[in-house]
């Protein structure tokens, strides 16, 4: 898509309505004991997937429990992201811990990820700030696909083809950024991450190469870490990708940025609960710090609010967030096929 340069600059008060609004309703109230609900299944579940690993044993039925496992994965991941946030908890030092304790389930760097994540909060879908459009393997604008040489431009030519095969090194992917980051102390706390990283390394391959034969070990790992490296592209990319992107000396206040670079995936609680919240990406871009079952509330507040300012309120299905976006990259990659 192009750039909004053509979008009205509005004063800030339109936000400060919007937030007293917000609060109104009690909408930035943590809610423990959601998460109270959520960290006791999660838990049991994650228990369960690992004890049914145990007893099924050598045997390739163990492939179910390693995309079982995926899921839980990825939900314990929308846990980090919401103690990211400081959704759980006022104490910033207790959503650090929750934070800290699911990045070591999932083998993933905590301190990484959040500074990463602030950044694009920061400037959404900004071609220059936002660190989720530098992705090596694709492209979002013409001018990034153009810029591109070898292998990574054979990639963006084709990249709406290459995009769901791609998310399957995803997972390898985040693991791999966090135990750099961690070596090259990129993160604050980098002896704790250290020892939460290579731990859950060295426990996750002791335990897959003692179950398992070393054949079937290697299968349950690609399988395993390949759904879960799809199931997070597929919770993350529906809500920017395809959407209007903000080049240098673009300047639009928080409601606009916000609004205007973020898509809605429509559903019910399913859905809700297989994205981890991030459906209601407005809502929660507008408002981080928002607990995730309060988005639900908040988004019929916040489109009405749009709707009654004159501001664009992109929301979808699923399927059609998939295909906005699978279209976008097409047609980002339409000038290197016309090239060759």
């Amino acid at each position: 898509m192009t750039s909004t340069s053509s979008a009205p600059a509005r004063p800030g008060s339109e936000f400060t309505r919007l937030s007293r609004l917000i609060n109104q309703h009690g909408l930035l109230k943590r809610r423990p004991g959601d998460y109270a609900r959520r960290f006791t299944v999660n838990g049991l579940l994650l228990a369960g997937g690992w004890t049914a690993f145990v007893v099924v044993g050598a045997s390739w039925w163990n492939l179910l429990t390693g995309a079982f496992l995926a899921v839980m994965f990825a939900q314990l991941a929308f846990v980090g992201h919401d103690a990211g946030h400081k959704q759980i908890f006022r104490s910033k030092r207790a959503n650090d811990f929750v934070g800290h304790l699911h990045g070591a389930l999932i083998g993933m760097s905590y301190g990484k990820w959040v500074g990463q994540h602030n950044r694009h909060h920061a400037n959404p879908n900004h071609e220059v700030e936002d660190p989720d459009l530098d992705i090596p393997a694709l492209a979002f604008t013409v001018e990034q696909a153009t810029g591109k040489r070898g292998l990574l431009r054979w990639l963006a030519k084709y990249q709406a083809f290459l995009f769901f095969p791609l998310l399957l090194l995803e997972g390898l992917s985040l693991h791999q950024s966090g135990i750099r980051a961690v070596i090259r102390r990129e993160v604050k706390s980098h002896r704790l991450e250290a020892v939460l990283i290579f731990g859950h390394v060295i426990a996750y391959l002791t335990a897959v190469f003692l179950v398992l034969t070393p054949l079937q070990a290697v299968v349950f790992i690609a399988v395993h870490q390949g759904l879960w490296g799809v199931y997070m592209g597929c919770s993350f990319a529906p809500n920017h990708k395809g959407m209007p992107t903000l080049t240098a000396g673009q300047k639009l206040d928080h409601l606009h940025k916000q609004v205007l670079t973020s898509r809605n995936v429509r559903g019910g609680r399913l859905v809700d609960y297989a994205l981890g919240g991030l459906n209601y990406q407005i809502e929660h871009h507008l408002f981080p710090s928002m607990p995730r079952a309060n988005l639900r509330r908040a988004q019929p507040l916040v489109r009405e609010f749009c709707l009654r300012v004159g501001l664009p309120y992109h929301e979808t299905t699923a399927f059609g967030s998939y295909g906005q976006v699978l279209s976008h990259l097409h047609a980002v990659g339409a000038p290197l096929r016309a090239a060759t």
